[in-house]
């Protein structure tokens, strides 16, 4: 089985397994990921958003034309990264995901996240980062690299993980966008070197 196949079949089993029902029955469709399904790369935000729940893929709106132009500028390229939410449905009026909605999801995140078996996991945001780092402080932790266990088919295995912000976070606050063009610099660096 192709790795892309493993991948639907995971979507179709989180689609039967009918998680967070909730969300699901507000939701226009799940927004599952998207990207290539050997990358080098994953990069996890938090919750698709309205224009995601429309497409159908992450990070299509005011978002993710600052993650694309970020990822550029970094000399990656979209189509050569995976792109996924830990909660795969959009949350009514945009709001976070709660708690137990995002543990709903990771047992599905990190078999996603077991299949395609990335180099390095950039989170986008805190909720996505605190998810990994529990004790994550984005405002000091962006952009620093932290090699964490994570369990995946079974096994504790070592990620390296990079704790980023949110492409959003530039768009309302003009300052950060050095910063998070700094910090894909840095996740850039690390793939090269992984």
């Amino acid at each position: 089985m192709t790795t892309q196949q493993q991948l639907d079949q995971l979507e179709q089993e989180i689609l039967d397994s009918n998680v967070c029902p909730e969300l699901r029955d507000q939701a226009t469709q799940m927004v599952f990921g998207s990207g290539s399904p050997d990358a080098d790369v994953i990069f996890i935000g938090e919750a698709p958003g309205a224009k995601e729940d429309l497409s159908g893929e992450p990070f299509v709106g005011a978002s993710g034309k600052m993650l694309n132009e970020m990822l550029e500028q970094s000399g990656m390229q979209r189509s050569d990264s995976y792109i996924t939410n830990i909660v795969k449905y959009r949350p009514p009026d945009n709001r976070d995901p709660s708690v137990s909605e995002k543990n709903e999801f990771l047992p599905y995140l990190l078999k996603q996240i077991a299949i395609i078996k990335p180099k390095i996991m950039a989170t986008l945001g805190r909720h996505a980062g605190s998810v990994f780092l529990p004790d994550l402080i984005i405002g000091n932790d962006h952009g620093k690299p932290k090699q964490i266990k994570v369990e995946l088919d079974g096994k504790e295995e070592d990620v390296l993980i990079v704790p980023l912000y949110h492409p959003a976070a530039a768009l309302y606050n003009g300052s950060l966008r050095q910063t998070l063009f700094d910090d894909f610099q840095t996740a850039a660096q690390l793939i090269k070197e992984a």
